[in-house]
């Protein structure tokens, strides 16, 4: 697999979430979870900001374009990649944490395999482990709905390194396949819920009319 497309993907896979979000799920519950979101998502950049040296000017999360703005790092080139996909690194390491510790493990990640058939198999094998009637599976579902805010790299953070993504198109790191990945499925995990709940409030919104 290739770190920069699958890195592009992520961008693109979180873009259609959060635009779900607000186009069809733009309730006071949902902009609440997206907030949640948005705080891993910049306290990731910011954590990274200190880690590589380069210093804060600026942090908004409760804004219409929530977003930390900082001077270059001290590290060229690895410190700007770090601080630009910092939220794949936080919001992934902050899914995991709430997995592992609240959860209790609730959710397993499917083993895959380098086909195609497989992968597109692992968000459906995500969802099978949910059960409507356990408060664990509400936590991911509720959790689920920011998603694409946590993990998802803006456009502006590619932005900010297009010139490295370039490079990164022209080599593979097979290391970080299955990290990459695994963000690949949850993401797409979340707008299947999403598009669920849109089919349900828009059957509910029928009946009420009835």
């Amino acid at each position: 697999m290739n770190l920069g497309l699958l890195i592009i993907a992520i961008t693109l896979i979180g873009s259609v979430s959060n635009w779900i979000n607000w186009k069809y799920l733009n309730y006071p519950i949902v902009r609440l979870l997206y907030y949640l979101g948005a705080v891993v998502h910049e306290l990731s950049h910011a954590f990274f900001c200190v880690l590589t040296g380069a210093r804060i000017e600026e942090i908004s999360i409760f804004s219409k374009q929530p977003h930390v703005t900082h001077y270059k790092s001290k590290i060229p080139f690895l410190g700007s990649f770090l601080i630009s996909v910092a939220p794949i690194i936080g919001g992934l390491l902050f899914l995991f944490l709430i997995n592992r510790f609240y959860l209790e493990n609730y959710i397993a990640i499917p083993q895959f395999y380098d086909n195609w058939q497989s992968f597109l198999l692992v968000p459906f094998k995500i969802l099978s482990q949910l059960n409507i009637l356990s408060w664990k599976s509400w936590v991911v579902i509720f959790l689920s709905l920011n998603v694409g805010a946590m993990i998802g790299p803006s456009w502006q953070d590619l932005k900010n390194i297009w010139f490295i993504i370039i490079i990164l198109l022209f080599f593979q790191f097979s290391s970080l396949n299955y990290f990459t990945l695994l963000i690949i499925f949850l993401i797409p995990t979340n707008i299947i819920i999403q598009i669920s709940l849109v089919i349900i409030i828009k059957f509910f919104k029928i009946i009420s009319d009835f």
